[in-house]
């Protein structure tokens, strides 16, 4: 029905003009593979985590509670071992980065969970199907204030972290 016909308008368009403008869409890959991290900390909660694709790169957000930012540590690992336990996790994917952000899935006075991830499942509520980069995510663990976030990719590539507001945002290229 209309999804057909919307995704032919779509491929009948790139084929057009777009052609033409591709290598005004260059995509920068000046982020690096290095370890990257921030000691900001404000141990509120984490919230929900959510993927998006772009054109130049796959993105996962953390939406995190509160008004300060968030301290955080992400890079690449040989293996995903559970923080705390050192029990390791399998995470598919040609490459595995870790994230740790420095707010846990529950809320630290009432013991309550306030994301509702399980240790060595996958996230709740994130589809990957069909992403260039992003091949599997695992949850860690929730541990002495942070949560950690096991993150297959198909690929070392390079990846940045932000911060916007309430969320931490790293987006992991599609090439170098």
């Amino acid at each position: 029905g209309a999804g057909v016909a919307g995704t032919a308008g779509v491929a009948g368009a790139a084929t057009g003009p777009v052609g033409k403008a591709a290598p005004a869409t260059t995509c920068s890959t000046a982020w690096g593979s290095g370890t990257k991290s921030a000691t900001d900390a404000n141990a509120t909660p984490l919230k929900n985590v959510r993927t998006s694709q772009s054109t130049c790169y796959d993105r996962m957000v953390f939406d995190i509670g509160g008004t300060g930012k968030a301290g955080y540590h992400v890079g690449y690992v040989d293996a995903f071992h559970q923080d705390g336990s050192g029990e390791k996790i399998p995470v598919k994917g040609g490459a595995i980065l870790q994230v740790f952000v420095s707010a846990p899935s529950h809320d630290p006075e009432t013991g309550k969970q306030t994301y509702a991830a399980t240790a060595g499942k996958p996230l709740p509520g994130v589809n990957l199907a069909g992403y260039r980069t992003f091949k599997d995510t695992k949850f860690g663990a929730s541990f002495e204030g942070q949560s950690q976030i096991g993150l297959g990719v198909r690929a070392k590539l390079p990846f940045r972290v932000q911060q916007s507001g309430h969320e931490l945002i790293v987006d992991v290229a599609h090439t170098w």
